[in-house]
């Protein structure tokens, strides 16, 4: 193996990286932004484990997530969405229904964030469908980009797959991030807490919302409920930001039986939906429905 010596930059430093894609290699010396959250230290990465001042340990999975959640922090064995939810969504945002939503989420944070070495996180990420386009489309810029998910399982699949993103499996109640550390956090139908907002994301920095619009899924709804409630339109606040701009993303998809089934599993709705309607969908040769997305920016003032 080639050292610095015989050709690396001097800003390279070697060690071992747990990745699926590297074994022991070399990597850009750069800072990352964990925070250890049990005590609120920085977090370094020593070996294969990141590790804090106050000697907390968190390691490495081999597929290159960390596990930053306690267990006196979780609420469940296993919290997050069920298996059975996260191959639905996989299944049905890789076949690229949500893909003009995804993209301009990406679009926008490529024009707010044109700087080099910009920090982004996505707040509950799953298996990283959305995580990696906005890596795609900052990675000229030399980024870090960070994906959060309560669930293991989906934190598991999106390290495996997109290894140049950094995973991490933890509350989106308790960013394990330092104080002024990020420069936008995206936020796709995921809860947060807001607090915890305004301490990660640094002066001028971003957050960026998208929820259901009026007219979301409202073909599927119907199915679902006798009278159907369009989805409010309501303000978001959050202290010590402005909102800078507003955009909807609506469109029609044509779904064939599985599709829909699929959109079904990864929506609240699949809770409240009759064997009957299920077997119905299931069974369609073609399912329209409509898509209505509300994407909101958000800028830091103070």
């Amino acid at each position: 193996m080639k050292n610095k010596e015989q050709g690396f930059p001097q800003d390279w430093e070697r060690y071992v990286i747990i990745s699926p894609n590297f074994i022991l290699g070399y990597t850009k010396n750069i800072t990352m932004s964990y925070q250890c959250p049990l005590c609120h230290q920085a977090l370094s990465l020593q070996a294969h484990s990141w590790v804090c001042d106050n000697n907390h340990h968190f390691d490495c999975a081999k597929e290159g997530y960390v596990n930053l959640l306690p267990v006196q922090f979780k609420r469940s064995k296993e919290p997050g969405d069920s298996a059975e939810m996260i191959n639905a969504r996989r299944e049905f945002l890789d076949a690229g229904f949500y893909q003009p939503m995804r993209d301009k989420v990406a679009e926008l944070i490529q024009t707010l964030l044109p700087e080099d070495n910009s920090v982004v996180l996505d707040i509950g990420c799953g298996e990283g469908y959305y995580t990696n386009q906005f890596y795609q489309n900052l990675k000229s810029h030399n980024p870090q980009v960070y994906g959060l998910d309560v669930s293991k399982v989906a934190i598991k699949y999106a390290a495996k797959r997109y290894s140049s993103i950094n995973f991490c499996v933890a509350s989106s109640q308790r960013l394990p991030f330092c104080d002024a550390s990020l420069n936008a956090v995206v936020r796709i139908y995921a809860p947060c807490n807001s607090d915890e907002l305004a301490r990660v994301i640094s002066h001028n920095g971003y957050i960026i919302t998208v929820t259901p619009a009026p007219r979301h899924l409202y073909q599927l709804k119907a199915l679902i409920y006798s009278e159907i409630h369009l989805h409010p339109l309501k303000e978001e606040y959050f202290d010590g930001f402005n909102k800078v701009s507003e955009h909807q993303v609506a469109y029609m998809m044509n779904l064939n039986g599985k599709q829909a089934f699929d959109l079904l599993q990864m929506t609240p709705f699949a809770w409240r939906a009759s064997e009957e309607v299920k077997q119905s969908l299931v069974e369609s040769k073609s399912f329209e429905c409509e898509t209505d997305f509300l994407i909101r920016v958000y800028q830091r003032h103070a």
